[in-house]
C-alpha cells in the first residue's frame, strides 16, 4: 500500500481523552476513531491488526477442533430468562425492546445462544464432544468506559463453548483450550501468565484468566516466586493466622470516645490492629431492586474485605449489594456506625471471616456510641450465619500453597477459560441420550478471548517514547519503505523495485511516497511501529539503502538485494 493513497491521519499531540499508552498511540496513529464514550470504529491500520489477531485465533481454534459459526449479537430475553441471568447479569446487560415491546439484549457473551443450539440439535452421545466458537462484536453497558479498547462498551470477542458427555471430557476440552490459548498469546507476542480467577457472572466451578503483564492492567495478580501459585486477588485464597491458645478473658465494655476507625481504637487502647475486629455493613436487593435484607461482615482489623468473596459467600449477583445507610440499618439491626460489633446484632445476616474463629480476646464495637468491648471471642460471645474466607491476600502474606511471601503485580485480562459444568444445561434443559437411552445433562465449558483488548495489550507491552513497536505477527504491515525524495527518479525506481519484490515474496509493505519532509516520515514510521524500515535516500544511486528494525536502535547500510533478502527472511521467521 502506498501511503500517498492511504487514508491515514496521525496526530502529534496526545488526545485529551487518552490516558494510557495503548489508547494514546491508537488515537495518534489513527488506528481507532471514537464514536461515543466506550464505542470505537477501526480505521485501516487498526483493522488490519485486529484481523491478524483474529486469524491467529482461528488457526489455533481450528487446530484444536473448534468449529466456527456466527450468531446474532441481538439475543432474545427468553433465553436469558431460561438460564436465570436476565437479572443476575446486572446493569451491564444492554437491554433493548423492539417495536412490539419484546425484550432483547445486545449480547455480552453467548452461553444461552450456544446452549440453545445444542439442546435443539444434539440428541445422542455419538454427537459429543463438540466445540463451537464465533468471533463477534459484543456489548456491555459499562458504567465508566475508559482506557480506549481496554474497557469499552462495544468490543470484538472470540467466545467458544465445549460440550461433553461427562466431567472427564470437560477436563480434556478445558486443557485443549488452555493449551490453545497459550499458543495464541505466545504468537501475538505477549508476555502473559494464566492465573486462577473468579467465575463472576459467567458462573461455573473453575476458571483461569490469561493475564498480560502491564502496570496499567485492571487485574491485580497475587503470585508466588517459590511455587506455581498465581491468582487474581479476587480469587486468591488466604491463609488464616494460627489459632490462639490464650485463655478467654471476661468481656469488658470500655469507653472509647471519638474512636470510629480501627487505627483510632487500636491507638486509644494500646493494642495491635490485629487484635481488633472490623465491621462492614451492607444492604442487599432482590430482582426488582427492592431492599432484601442487611448484612454485617466481620474481619480482623488489619485485613481488607474482598467483596467478590463476600458476594460469592452470599450467593448473590455482584450488583445486588451496596454499603448500607448506617442510621437506617441501625434502627433495624441495632448497629451503630463506627462502633458496630457482632454481640447483640439482630435481623441481619452475619458473615464472619474464617480467621476470626481461632482468634482470642479481640476488641469489637459495642453497638453503642463511643464504646467498644474487649475480649470478644467467637463461639462464646457470637457466631456467624456464614463463616468463610472473605479477606484479600495482601502482598507479603503467606502463599496458600507453600507459605512463602506472595507478591502482587498488575495485568490485562486478554482471555479467560471456565468450567461451566451443568450450570446452563440444567437450567435450559440441554441433554443427550447415553448408551442406555437415558437422558444425561451435557457438561459445558466456556472460553473467551478479547480480540480488541489483545491488540491494546500488545501495544502496552510493545512501545517506546516514539510510538508502537509491533511484533511481526500482528503488525498491520511488515515493512515500511521510506523514500526521502519521491521526485528523484533513481530513488523512486529503487523504492518501487523493493516494494514489488517484497510483495511478490508475500511480505506486507507500506511505501511512504508522500511529498513530506524526511523528519515527518521518520517520525510517522516510528509512531506506526512497522517492524522493518528500509530507507531509500542518497545511496540509491549506488544501490545502497538503510535497513533498520523498529525494535533496535542500530541501523545498517545494505545493498538493495541484500536488504530485500534480509527483510523476507525476517518476515518469514517472525510472522
Amino acid at each position: 500500500m502506498k501511503l500517498s493513497k492511504m487514508h491515514l491521519k496521525t496526530l502529534r499531540e496526545v488526545p485529551n481523552e487518552a490516558e494510557i499508552p495503548s489508547h494514546i498511540l491508537m488515537m495518534r496513529t489513527g488506528m481507532i476513531r471514537r464514536l461515543a464514550s466506550g464505542v470505537y470504529g477501526f480505521m485501516p491500520l487498526g483493522w488490519r491488526s485486529i484481523r491478524k489477531v483474529e486469524n491467529i485465533v482461528r488457526e489455533e481454534m481450528d487446530a484444536a477442533g473448534g468449529q466456527e459459526i456466527l450468531m446474532s449479537a441481538v439475543q432474545p430475553a427468553e433465553l436469558w430468562q431460561d438460564s436465570g441471568r436476565w437479572y443476575a447479569y446486572g446493569p451491564e446487560l444492554w437491554r433493548v425492546k423492539d417495536r412490539h415491546g419484546r425484550d432483547f439484549c445486545l449480547g455480552p457473551t453467548a452461553e444461552e445462544i450456544f446452549t440453545d443450539i445444542v439442546r435443539t440439535d444434539v440428541t445422542s452421545h455419538r454427537q459429543l464432544p463438540m466445540n463451537l466458537y464465533q468471533i463477534q462484536t459484543k456489548y456491555r453497558d459499562e458504567a465508566r468506559p475508559r482506557f480506549g479498547l481496554m474497557r469499552s462498551r462495544e468490543f470484538i470477542m472470540k467466545d467458544s463453548y465445549s460440550f461433553d458427555k461427562d466431567y472427564e471430557g470437560l477436563d480434556k476440552s478445558y486443557q485443549e483450550m488452555y493449551d490453545a490459548y497459550t499458543k495464541i498469546f505466545t504468537r501475538c507476542g505477549l508476555t502473559f501468565r494464566p492465573v486462577e480467577a473468579d467465575t463472576g457472572a459467567i458462573g461455573g466451578s473453575n476458571s483461569h484468566e490469561f493475564t498480560a503483564f502491564s502496570e496499567v492492567g485492571e487485574s491485580e495478580i497475587a503470585f508466588c516466586e517459590h511455587c506455581d501459585m498465581a491468582a487474581t486477588v479476587e480469587r486468591a485464597e488466604c491463609v488464616d493466622a494460627p489459632a490462639s491458645d490464650a485463655e478467654m478473658l471476661a468481656l469488658e465494655e470500655v469507653h472509647t470516645p471519638e474512636t470510629k476507625t480501627i487505627e483510632e481504637v487500636a491507638a486509644f487502647l494500646g493494642v495491635e490492629k490485629s487484635q481488633t475486629m472490623k465491621a462492614l455493613l451492607f444492604v442487599t436487593y432482590d430482582e426488582e431492586q427492592k431492599e432484601n435484607g442487611y448484612v454485617a461482615a466481620f474481619i480482623r482489623g488489619d485485613r481488607e474485605l474482598n467483596m467478590i468473596k463476600l458476594v460469592n459467600a452470599l450467593d448473590i449477583p455482584e450488583h445486588s449489594i451496596e454499603f448500607a445507610d448506617e442510621e437506617k440499618m441501625g434502627a433495624s439491626c441495632g448497629c451503630v456506625g463506627g462502633f458496630t460489633g457482632p454481640i447483640g446484632l439482630h435481623d441481619c445476616k452475619i458473615v464472619v471471616d474464617s480467621e476470626l474463629v481461632g482468634q482470642k480476646n479481640l476488641v469489637a464495637g459495642a453497638n453503642k456510641t463511643d464504646y467498644h468491648i474487649k475480649n470478644v471471642n467467637y463461639g462464646r460471645d457470637f457466631e456467624g450465619d456464614i463463616v468463610v474466607d472473605i479477606k484479600n491476600l495482601l502482598e507479603g502474606d503467606p502463599c496458600p500453597v507453600c507459605g512463602a511471601p506472595v507478591k502482587h503485580t498488575r495485568g490485562i485480562e486478554v482471555g479467560q477459560v471456565f468450567k461451566l459444568g451443568t450450570k446452563y444445561s440444567e437450567s435450559m434443559g440441554a441433554t443427550y441420550k447415553d448408551e442406555n437411552q437415558q437422558d444425561q445433562l451435557i457438561v459445558m465449558g466456556c472460553y473467551g478471548i478479547g480480540i480488541t483488548r489483545t491488540v491494546a495489550a500488545v501495544i502496552e507491552q510493545h512501545h517506546d517514547e516514539n510510538g508502537i513497536i509491533w511484533p511481526m505477527s500482528v503488525a498491520p504491515y511488515h515493512v515500511i519503505i521510506t523514500v526521502m525524495k519521491p521526485d528523484d527518479e533513481v530513488q523512486a525506481e529503487v523504492a518501487e523495485k523493493i516494494y514489488a519484490d517484497l510483495q511478490k515474496a508475500g511480505a506486507e509493505v507500506l511505501l511512504d511516497d508522500r511529498k513530506e519532509r524526511p523528519g515527518v516520515k521518520f517520525k510517522d514510521a516510528d509512531l506506526l511501529g512497522i517492524p522493518i524500515r528500509i530507507t531509500v535516500g542518497r545511496g540509491a544511486a549506488d544501490g545502497i539503502v538503510e535497513y533498520k528494525m523498529r525494535r533496535d536502535a542500530d541501523k545498517v547500510e545494505l545493498g538493495v538485494e541484500e536488504a530485500i533478502t534480509k527483510a523476507i527472511t525476517t518476515v518469514n521467521e517472525e510472522k
